[in-house]
């Protein structure tokens, strides 16, 4: 992948070690954890560019922030009046506001050239192996498998929404805790589904993302982007995940009342874990309906009754 933002990274990286230090050092956790300070560095091809150019920004906030600050302390306590410091007469100096204002012009220059590399690669979904349909409805979200390595996936496709025990904690009064829906030893209140998207890794996949009724927002953190789901518009987006895993993410849009109750959870597999799982799904769309069962006649009369039991009272009569 080549950008702007690739073709700086080492100049970049130097000077965030060299005037950074320690300010911007995170774990590289995939799924975001409580007391985390940095941005996740993610699992994809493509996630480690919002990474690398969050660090740069934070690097030259950091510089900047340290040479006003500092300069405005000294001049508050070293050249302060009851010391007997005298103020200048002087209110302009064309040389300080020339080097001042052009140094701060080639920064935002700088970081803007990269940043644009960087979505340049992102918007690039050429080339893509997988296509996945996203769709966001009140509060749930819609996946629809459009084709892998280049053949049609028919009738694969899926609601998934919150799952029912984060669900039933969540109702008032209902008495049960939060801290106890877990999946392992990860706490999952509210940030699990009953269906998740599942992907193959080391696959560019291609998503097609929409809504059906408001504005969402489609947002899993480890991926390194969020795309809005627009009514009447498709975007598109791309991945390619490189760490087989589960990765959570929840709709970023304020979307309804029950807007935080909308998560995302993708489920990313080895290849060949994921054709088994493709081909299961296939083959339970086109599996026949059943058939229900034919109720048994029932057992004919060995005499066949009259068709007027009155004639035959009156027949014995006579």
């Amino acid at each position: 992948m080549t950008s702007g933002g690739i073709r700086f990274k080492a100049w970049a990286a130097a000077a965030c070690a060299l005037f950074g230090g320690a300010a911007w050092v995170s774990t590289a956790w995939a799924n975001p954890q409580p007391g985390q300070l940095n941005m996740t560095r993610g699992v994809t091809e493509w996630s480690s560019e919002p990474y690398f150019l969050n660090n740069v920004a934070l690097g030259v906030c950091i510089v900047i922030g340290v040479l006003v600050f500092g300069a405005m302390f000294i001049a508050m306590f070293r050249f302060r009046k009851s010391r007997g410091a005298v103020a200048e007469k002087w209110s302009h100096n064309t040389m300080l506001e020339v080097v001042w204002t052009t140094i701060p012009v080639i920064i935002l220059i700088i970081l803007a050239w990269m940043a644009t590399g960087g979505l340049t690669s992102f918007a690039d979904t050429t080339g893509s192996q997988m296509t996945v349909k996203v769709t966001g409805y009140q509060w749930k979200w819609r996946y629809d498998y459009v084709d892998y390595q280049g053949k049609a996936i028919d009738k694969v496709g899926f609601m998934s929404k919150l799952d029912e025990q984060s669900n039933e904690t969540r109702q008032l009064d209902s008495g049960l805790d939060p801290r106890a829906v877990k999946v392992g030893d990860e706490n999952t209140y509210l940030l699990n589904v009953d269906k998740p998207l599942v992907v193959p890794v080391d696959t560019k996949i291609r998503f097609v993302i929409t809504a059906g009724d408001v504005i969402h927002s489609w947002w899993v953190p480890a991926l390194g982007w969020k795309m809005d789901a627009i009514p009447g518009i498709v975007n598109a987006a791309w991945t390619n995940i490189k760490v087989p895993g589960t990765y959570r993410g929840q709709c970023a849009e304020l979307c309804g009342q029950d807007h935080g109750f909308m998560p995302i959870v993708v489920k990313a597999l080895p290849k060949a874990e994921f054709a088994r799982w493709l081909a299961q799904q296939e083959a339970a769309t086109k599996a026949p309906p059943a058939t229900p069962a034919t109720p048994m006649p029932a057992k004919a009369s060995t005499a066949a009754a009259p068709a007027n039991p009155a004639a035959k009272t009156a027949g014995k009569q006579g």
